[in-house]
């Protein structure tokens, strides 16, 4: 039993390494389109239930592709993704460049299994954007979270969707739903900054607009702007 464990222990270190190993452009490129596709699949999707209005008060919105599970025991969630806010004045706002995070968490419990889920965050206010700049924060600890409503309108939210700061979607199998995230860490993954921006490049700077988004970032961008004015 004890050599069973340390082997589902190993087996679940093995599929940590990956998003804790430094980014390279190449890495950071594929990303970018991965959440593309993510993102058009929650908005565009005949059936999707996404609020669409939820958008128009969005301050960021933070994808995480294929954010991995797996749990033997001793659980834990891992991922990269990006993240971009608005930027310049309200007549005539923009989206920033990307940037990229990292989110991580664990849990505890008799469990075990694995799997792989896409993440989307969409950060309401300045408070919550604020946290997103600081170098490493607690969902549902420093900054107040829920999931996501669904239907196309938020109408039907509670009060407490109403009142966070973070709501989170998640996709697995092809189907979106809401996501509680509360214990999850966000924090940036400067190797993936530096990869893309050079040398340097910090979260603040790159989603204040003070560096220029890759022509990748372009049909992102265009989705943002279709639903988030």
């Amino acid at each position: 039993m004890r050599k069973t464990g340390w082997v589902c222990a190993l087996m679940i270190l093995a599929l940590a390494l990956p998003a804790m190993a430094g980014s390279t452009r190449s890495d950071d490129i594929t990303r970018i389109k991965n959440s593309t596709d993510i993102f058009k699949d929650l908005v565009d999707a005949p059936d999707s239930d996404f609020p669409l209005d939820l958008l128009q008060s969005a301050q960021c919105v933070a994808i995480i592709p294929s954010e991995l599970q797996a749990a033997f025991i001793v659980g834990g969630k891992y991922g990269k993704g990006i993240v971009t806010c608005r930027v310049g004045p309200r007549a005539a706002r923009q989206w920033s460049a990307p940037a990229f995070v990292m989110i991580s968490g664990g849990s505890f419990g008799f469990q075990i299994g694995g799997s792989a889920t896409d993440l989307v965050l969409v950060f309401r206010n300045r408070t919550g954007l604020k946290k997103l700049l600081s170098d490493k924060f607690k969902i549902g600890g420093s900054a107040t979270a829920a999931a996501g409503p669904l239907g196309r309108s938020a109408e039907a939210s509670t009060d407490l969707q109403l009142h966070a700061e973070i709501l989170s979607y998640s996709r697995s199998r092809g189907v979106f739903a809401g996501i509680s995230l509360n214990g999850a860490v966000f924090q940036p993954d400067d190797s993936g900054n530096q990869s893309l921006y050079g040398d340097g490049a910090r979260t603040e700077a790159i989603l204040s607009g003070k560096y220029a988004a890759p022509p990748e970032f372009s049909e992102l961008e265009a989705e943002l702007k279709k639903f988030a004015l």
